[in-house]
C-alpha cells in the first residue's frame, strides 16, 4: 500500500478510537489532527420520563423508531415506570416506521411489523418510505438518539402531523474551544480533510459555524479546498443536509475503510 496521505493534515472529529484512526493516517504518511466534535451522548432516563408518560397517556397514530438501542432503552424506561404494557399496546395499535436494521430486528422480537422502513439505513430513506402516507392531524411519536433529525421533523410537520420527540439518549455539545479551533484551521486553509464518524459531529461543527457567522466560509472551504470524509451513509447524509456536496465515503462503513479510501483518493 502506498503513502497516499503523505504531507496531508487530516482532522478527526471522533472522540473514541482516535488512537486507532491516528495510527491508520500515520501509516499512510499523513498527519492526524484530533478535534473531537462528538461531545457526550448520555442516557437521559429522568429527562425522558415526562415525554414517555405523555405518550402513554395520549397515545399516538404513528410511532417512528430511529435506533435499535434507543427503542430498547425506551422499553426499559417504560418497564421501570410500570407502564410497559400500555406502552407496548400503543405501539402495536399504531402504524410503525423504522430506520436501520438493528431497529427493525428489535421490533421484530417484539412482534411489531413496521409499515414503513428505510431502504438504505438513512433518514432520507425513511422519509421516502413515509411519503405515500397521510399525516394530516396525526399524532406522531418519534424516538431520536442525540441527534434531532431536522429533515424528518420538517417533513412530518409540513404534512400536518403533531410530533412528540422522545430522546432516551441526549447530547451534550463538545468543548466550544475545540470546535472554534477547527473552524479557524479550516478558514486558514491548514487542513486537507476532515473525517466525521457520526452525524452528531457534523451537526456540532455546522451549528457552531452558524452561530459564529462563518457558515458560508466553512461551506465554501469544504466545497473547494477541504475534503469532507464520512464513515458511512448516515454521516454522509448529515453532510448533504448541511449543503456539502464533495463527500468521500467508503463502501464498507468502517473507520479503516474510510482512511484507505481517503488515501486512494489522494493517490489518484
Amino acid at each position: 500500500m502506498g503513502k497516499g496521505l503523505a504531507g496531508k493534515r487530516v482532522a478527526i472529529g471522533a472522540s473514541r478510537n482516535t488512537d486507532e484512526i491516528s495510527t491508520l493516517i500515520q501509516k499512510q504518511g499523513g498527519v492526524p489532527v484530533i478535534r473531537s466534535l462528538q461531545g457526550t451522548v448520555f442516557l437521559a432516563e429522568k429527562e425522558v420520563e415526562p415525554d414517555l408518560q405523555r405518550f402513554v397517556q395520549e397515545g399516538a397514530d404513528w410511532v417512528i423508531f430511529t435506533t435499535g438501542i434507543g427503542t430498547e432503552t425506551l422499553l426499559d424506561v417504560a418497564r421501570k415506570l410500570g407502564v410497559e404494557e400500555p406502552f407496548l399496546n400503543i405501539v402495536h395499535q399504531a402504524k410503525v416506521a423504522s430506520r436501520g436494521y438493528k431497529t427493525f430486528s428489535f421490533l421484530k422480537k417484539l412482534g411489531v411489523k413496521p409499515v414503513a422502513v428505510d431502504g438504505d439505513g438513512t433518514t432520507q430513506g425513511l422519509i421516502r418510505s413515509l411519503e405515500s402516507f397521510d399525516f394530516s392531524g396525526k399524532r406522531v411519536m418519534v424516538q431520536l438518539h442525540g441527534e434531532k433529525a431536522p429533515k424528518l421533523m420538517e417533513f412530518l410537520e409540513s404534512r400536518g402531523a403533531s410530533v412528540l420527540k422522545v430522546l432516551p439518549y441526549q447530547h451534550i455539545a463538545p468543548e466550544s474551544e475545540t470546535v472554534a479551533r477547527l473552524c479557524q484551521e479550516l478558514l486558514r486553509n491548514e487542513l486537507d480533510a476532515v473525517c466525521f464518524t457520526t452525524a452528531i459531529q457534523v451537526r456540532s461543527l455546522f451549528e457552531f459555524a452558524r452561530e459564529q457567522g462563518c457558515l458560508a466560509d466553512i461551506t465554501h472551504f469544504f466545497q473547494t479546498n477541504v475534503l469532507a470524509v464520512a464513515v458511512g451513509k448516515v454521516t454522509a447524509e448529515a453532510l448533504k443536509e448541511e449543503g456539502i456536496e464533495r463527500i468521500l465515503a467508503p463502501e464498507h462503513e468502517r473507520m479503516g475503510a474510510m482512511i484507505v479510501e481517503l488515501s486512494r483518493y489522494y493517490e489518484k
